[in-house]
């Protein structure tokens, strides 16, 4: 069995941290075992005001967009020689950090060549242009690699990712679990992104709290839902859950909400009342699932989920049950992305992305 070692890495929309995870994998293409075999993350410095600031849209040079790609990159090598010592890897998956996306624009910023050489190994990033270039939104790109993760023959599996943008996964009841049925099973995959989620509760922990996050949901957890409030917050989280496309650059905002009520209401409470009515959305959109299996950052905060527990009728679970570190999933995601680019097989799937073509993803920087 062909045995390889992929290093996949995320930074997220929540331009928080590095996440980085050692797979290995055996076999090829759809029909390949994953294994979960190291992870770690790393903050990003003082790359984080940067990142955020390209983000938000502020003016930045060309000169200081090449600097940031560099510096990145870097970041990632520092990481992945950390996190790999001495074992020999077939190829790296970076995302990149998003600083805008809006299909059919999207821009991933990072500079995988310093990665290639560094390394000695190929390094495959933009893994969602060749769906964009075919008319697709370009996200959810992780869709295939939750089936390959969480299908499962007894029961549909919802897949929620809490990150800056909240982003769900159904994958219904399979009827075979064996590798040449896998191209039929992955035409019932569903998902899509569902509301943004800890880009709200981060801003509000900078506004109500001047901390960069309600760190374990300790605030939330204090609070109590107004209801004026969550209805509010609710009817907006919802209209983004039926939009049916990618959500990114502009969606993320929550000001006007936030102004209309910091100073009816505790900081406590608007921050349980922003974390239940992310929750509400979420179940409301995971209807078809029989489990939900939470992962993301989002599951660090335990009054987020909790009030995704209280409020579904569901089994609620975190990926930490299926050997699937919560924190790692998308970087565990990306490794599986980048080998089945490696591969040649498609990645996106045209029911969630609306892709025209099974095109197969990926620039490769080698070095």
């Amino acid at each position: 069995m062909n045995q390889r070692l992929i290093v996949g890495c995320m930074t997220g929309t929540s331009i928080d941290g590095l996440d980085l995870a050692l797979v290995e994998a055996n076999g090829d293409g759809l029909g390949a075992r994953y294994l979960l075999k190291k992870c770690m993350s790393r903050p990003l410095g003082d790359l984080t005001w940067r990142l955020r600031s390209m983000a938000q849209g502020d003016a930045v040079t060309a000169k200081e967009v090449a600097i940031i790609s560099n510096d990145l990159a870097n970041l990632h090598l520092e990481a992945i020689n950390e996190l790999i010592g001495d074992e020999r890897i077939e190829l790296v998956a970076v995302h990149g950090q998003t600083v805008y996306h809006a299909a059919p624009l999207s821009l991933q910023i990072i500079n995988p060549m310093i990665i290639a050489v560094g390394l000695g190994v190929p390094v495959v990033s933009d893994l969602r242009g060749a769906d964009l270039a075919h008319g697709g939104q370009g996200a959810p790109i992780t869709p295939v690699a939750d089936f390959l993760l969480f299908r499962s023959l007894e029961e549909a599996r919802g897949v929620v990712n809490l990150g800056g943008f909240c982003s769900l996964t159904l994958i219904p009841k399979c009827s075979a679990l064996i590798s040449n049925n896998f191209h039929q099973e992955l035409k019932h995959v569903k998902g899509g992104d569902v509301c943004v989620c800890n880009q709200v509760l981060d801003t509000l922990a900078r506004k109500l709290f001047n901390v960069p996050m309600d760190m374990d949901g300790a605030h939330g957890l204090k609070g109590t839902v107004v209801q004026s409030a969550f209805v509010e917050l609710e009817r907006y989280l919802k209209a983004q859950s039926e939009l049916k496309r990618s959500l990114g650059t502009g969606d993320e905002l929550i000001i006007i909400w936030l102004n209309k009520f910091i100073n009816k209401y505790k900081d406590d409470d608007l921050m349980r009342t922003a974390c239940a009515a992310i929750a509400s959305t979420v179940v409301h959109k995971s209807c078809e699932a029989d489990r939900l299996i939470l992962a993301g950052g989002g599951v660090k905060n335990s009054c987020l989920v909790n009030e995704i527990i209280s409020r579904s009728e569901i089994p609620v679970e975190l990926s930490n049950n299926y050997g699937i570190d919560m924190a790692y999933r998308e970087a565990m995601a990306m490794a599986l992305l980048g080998i089945l680019c490696k591969d040649r097989v498609p990645i996106t799937l045209p029911q969630i992305t609306g892709t025209m073509g099974c095109s197969i993803s990926g620039l490769w920087a080698l070095p």
